[in-house]
């Protein structure tokens, strides 16, 4: 192998070279392009949020804490097909102890190749706890990490090391308390304003994104605009009430991908009894395809 000019050329004279030369390229392959890939390959935006309380859990499956892995892996059985990624907040793993990290690393173990997992923990810090929080995470099989920016790039820098592996950064939250720090305006731009485009100057290796809640649908439209290439984590369907239709014409980028869009409670607790897995289902059957309706409109108004 010769790297001319920045171009790397291969000299292929065997089957073990042309190998190597696959195996070379893929490896080289960022989430960013591997985000679009899935997404294109499974024709789907969505996520299934796996945020497993135990007290919401259905009747069939109350009985003990190794209930909680049976019950996800029956929401993966039953929707792995209509779903680009998953999506475990740690925090419901994490209330359990020991037992949840084993629950939440055999979860992600379950979910099929090809999906996208995200590993919702919102961490933010600096040094070597920032590094050591990243080894951690991305130890247990996530493709993605939600992070806070509020340090600035040390708490960023050690998750995006690794173009294979990413960071969803939060830029404009879902939660109506959002307006207390992410409005404030600073040389006449607000702080999200700030965080979509110094995200974007991060995204050398193409592995950040974006945390936008669907919630602010003109705020979202506004952070497309300012981060036009950065794949979206989009939450606030359903229970917080954002707009579905808004989230998909504002959030996704100029080809209708680039974002996905996360529902937690709405699929995985539509139903209490036996029927719970069918359910869930359903539901996701029915936010996949509904979002993919607003994505070909989108596409006839940018060809018109």
């Amino acid at each position: 192998m010769l790297i001319q000019n920045e171009i790397i050329i291969y000299d292929v004279e065997s089957t073990v070279d042309m190998a190597f030369e696959k195996s070379y390229l893929e490896a080289m392959k960022s989430i960013n392009e591997t985000l679009r890939a899935a997404i294109r390959e499974r024709n789907s935006l969505v996520c299934v949020g796996l945020d497993v309380h135990p007290d919401r859990m259905p009747a069939p499956l109350k009985k003990d804490i190794d209930s909680i892995l049976a019950f996800n892996r029956a929401i993966i059985d039953a929707t792995a097909d209509l779903v680009v990624a998953y999506k475990p907040n740690l925090a419901f793993y994490e209330a359990l102890g020991s037992a949840g990290w084993d629950i939440l690393r055999k979860t992600v173990e379950y979910i099929p190749k090809g999906i996208m997992t995200i590993g919702d923990a919102k961490r933010g810090d600096i040094g070597t706890t920032a590094e050591r929080y990243a080894v951690a995470l991305y130890d247990l099989g996530f493709d993605w990490i939600t992070v806070s920016p509020y340090l600035g790039w040390d708490s960023i820098g050690p998750f995006v090391k690794d173009p294979a592996k990413g960071a969803f950064i939060l830029c404009l939250t879902s939660n109506p308390s959002s307006k207390d720090f992410q409005y404030l305006e600073s040389g006449g731009k607000t702080l999200y304003a700030h965080v979509a485009e110094t995200a974007s100057r991060w995204n050398e290796l193409s592995n950040c994104g974006l945390v936008v809640g669907a919630t602010h649908p003109e705020e979202l439209a506004l952070v497309r605009s300012l981060a036009p290439d950065l794949p979206f984590l989009i939450p606030g369907i359903g229970a917080q009430g954002g707009d579905l239709e808004a989230a998909i014409i504002n959030g996704t980028d100029a080809h209708g991908e680039q974002a996905i869009i996360n529902s937690s409670r709405g699929i995985i607790y539509k139903s209490s009894g036996d029927d719970f897995a069918d359910a869930a289902r359903h539901e996701a059957q029915k936010l996949r395809d509904a979002i993919n309706l607003v994505r070909v409109k989108k596409q006839d108004q940018m060809a018109q």
